[in-house]
C-alpha cells in the first residue's frame, strides 16, 4: 500500500525550470550563443549534462563560461526572491493529499533555493521530508536521493510513489525502486520515458493511483 508520495520541484510543483532556463538562453545570446529549448530539454534536463559542459560544448572559451554562470546564477537567484508560478494543479492536488500521505520533495536544487521558492509559493507547509542537493554525495539519476527518502521516512520502495517530470529524474527513482509517474513539462515533454510507471498531463493525474474511487 503507498504511504508516501515524493515529488520533484522544479518543472513538475514549481515553473522555476523555465525561469531557469529562459534567464541561461537570455545570457547565452548576450555572449552571442543561440540555446534552444530541445537542446536543454534532452541535454541538460534529460542527460544532466551540467551548464559548463553545455556551454563548452557550445565551443565558449573557459572565461566566457565562468562570466555566463555567475551572470545566469545571480539573475535567478533575484528571480527566487519573488514568487515562482505554481505548475497546474500543484496545490489542489497537494491540498487532496495532505494529512492522507506522507509527502516529500527529492530535488537537485540546493536547500537554500527550495526554501526561499517554498517561502514565497506558499508550499513550505505540505512536506515532511525535503531532500535537496546538500543531503547527498551523488545526484539525480543515481538513485541515492531517492533511497536516502526512503531511509529518512522509513519506507520501502513499494509504499512510496515518485511523481518526476523528466527522464533523470525517472531514472533516479526507478534505479532506487520506486515506481514513478512521469508529469512532462513543455522543456522535457522532448524525453523518453520508457521506465515509466505511468504519464500524466498534470499533477492531479496522480490521485487515479492513489484513490480506488477517483
Amino acid at each position: 500500500m503507498i504511504q508516501a508520495i515524493l515529488w520533484d520541484n522544479d518543472g513538475l510543483l514549481l515553473d522555476s525550470e523555465s525561469v531557469f532556463f529562459e534567464l541561461t538562453q537570455a545570457v547565452f545570446a548576450e555572449f552571442g550563443f543561440e540555446l534552444k529549448e530541445e537542446y536543454w530539454g534532452v541535454e541538460y534536463l534529460g542527460k544532466a549534462k551540467r551548464t559548463r559542459q553545455v556551454a563548452h560544448e557550445f565551443g565558449m572559451r573557459p572565461d566566457q563560461i565562468d562570466r555566463v554562470i555567475e551572470l545566469r546564477d545571480g539573475r535567478f537567484l533575484e528571480a527566487l526572491r519573488h514568487p515562482i508560478a505554481l505548475r497546474p494543479k500543484v496545490r489542489e492536488t497537494l491540498d487532496t493529499l495532505a494529512g492522507r500521505f506522507k509527502l516529500g520533495v527529492v530535488t537537485g536544487s540546493p536547500r537554500e533555493k527550495i526554501e526561499l521558492m517554498h517561502r514565497s509559493s506558499g508550499l513550505g507547509g505540505y512536506f515532511d521530508v525535503v531532500i535537496t542537493h546538500d543531503d547527498v554525495n551523488e545526484t539525480k539519476p543515481h538513485p541515492e536521493p531517492y533511497s536516502t527518502a526512503l531511509e529518512k521516512l522509513g519506507l520501502e520502495p513499494e509504499e512510496v510513489l515518485a511523481v518526476e517530470d523528466s527522464e533523470r529524474g525517472l531514472a533516479s527513482a526507478h534505479a532506487a525502486g520506486i515506481p514513478c509517474i512521469v508529469v512532462p513539462n513543455h522543456l522535457t515533454q522532448v524525453q523518453k520515458f520508457e521506465q515509466a510507471y505511468a504519464i500524466e498531463e498534470d499533477v492531479s493525474g496522480v490521485l487515479k493511483y492513489l484513490f480506488n474511487d477517483s
